[in-house]
């Protein structure tokens, strides 16, 4: 395997790594998954009064997972350009699925207010225009493998067609531009202090695009996390990342504390990825964020391969072959977008 497919999947398995193992925490009070697990060691199955992930198994991935896939295969079939029309008749597509197993683990606030818009007839352009949370940084992994994070206005405008249809704003796409160039720097062989690096200065430029939405900066409270938990023994360092910087769904408050967690682990992702999960909150999405940037640094080599086998088993999970096809568009730049106006969407899934 040559080095960048290995980072590449280092990314795609990390991502898929830290949600499933902040599968089982996620909604839970930092105090609450103290009580129960004290610090996450392995994958565990969910709780039953889990209102999101009761009856998982240990090992199960969710949303951040499957929809990172459907962005990464619209990226592939799209010659790497998304369709916004695309990209909502399939997050609501499988919400429709998700909803016919019985599961609870459906779309999140932002993404579901906007997609409902589109299906009324909201043009694409406007239907994100108040998604604050972190929806779309959560699925943007695929945008950091595909293209290189420089030069960073055509990353950029990579990012924002992930992003437009339901977090078209300057908190959502800086939070999903700092995730995205992340990957990619490390995904280009960079170290993990540049892939930080490059996060906060893709957030801040992210954070001219979009609709204006009133938020705490991005990039600054990427800067102010990694540096507050330096030197900090563990366990007061996760209790500040709940305290000070956040665990909720909020762009601003996750985002930094996926970055936060990862200089707690001085970037090793399995690590990472069990002290997100032991951080409650939005576990597996700060998880899942850990992991794709900790894992676009270390590689899938630098994954613990029983782990991985874990979760190809548990969730029939085989993204070498999408990978290697997001992989070949790098560099080579996106197609020129189609001419050929999009099929309407479906009506929501009730």
């Amino acid at each position: 395997m040559n080095h960048q497919l290995d980072r590449a999947l280092g990314a795609y398995y990390g991502l898929a790594l830290g949600d499933a193992l902040g599968m089982p925490t996620q909604l839970m009070s930092r105090e609450d998954v103290v009580r129960v697990y004290g610090t996450v060691t392995g994958f565990e199955p969910a709780l039953p009064d889990n209102p999101v992930s009761a009856g998982m198994p240990a090992g199960s991935v969710t949303d951040d997972t499957d929809q990172a896939v459907i962005v990464g295969q619209l990226i592939a079939e799209g010659n790497g350009r998304i369709d916004p029309l695309r990209l909502a008749q399939s997050l609501l597509a499988w919400e429709k699925e998700m909803k016919a197993k019985g599961s609870f683990d459906l779309l999140g606030p932002s993404t579901k207010a906007a997609l409902d818009a589109v299906a009324r007839g909201v043009p694409a352009s406007e239907a994100g225009r108040y998604g604050s949370t972190n929806g779309a940084a959560m699925r943007v992994t695929p945008v950091g493998i595909a293209f290189p994070a420089e030069p960073q206005a055509d990353f950029l405008d990579r990012v924002v067609e992930s992003c437009q249809v339901t977090h078209d704003t300057t908190v959502g796409i800086a939070g999903a531009a700092a995730v995205a160039a992340a990957v990619s720097t490390g995904v280009g062989g960079g170290t993990l202090d540049e892939a930080v690096a490059a996060a906060v200065a893709a957030a801040r430029a992210g954070a001219r695009r979009g609709h204006w939405i009133a938020g705490a900066d991005i990039a600054a409270r990427i800067e102010w996390a990694w540096h507050l938990v330096e030197g900090v023994p563990q366990a007061e360092a996760l209790d500040r990342i709940c305290a000070l910087v956040g665990t909720s769904v909020a762009s601003q408050e996750s985002v930094p504390a996926a970055f936060a967690v990862l200089a707690v682990a001085g970037g090793d992702p399995w690590r990472g990825t069990l002290l997100a999960a032991s951080l409650g909150g939005d576990s597996d999405t700060i998880g899942a964020i850990a992991g794709a940037v900790a894992g676009s640094v270390a590689g899938l080599s630098g994954l613990p391969a029983d782990a991985v086998r874990t979760l190809r088993t548990v969730n029939a999970l085989a993204l070498e072959p999408l990978t290697e096809r997001l992989l070949a568009l790098r560099g080579s730049g996106p197609a020129a977008p189609s001419s050929r106006p999009s099929s309407p969407p479906p009506s929501p899934a009730v």
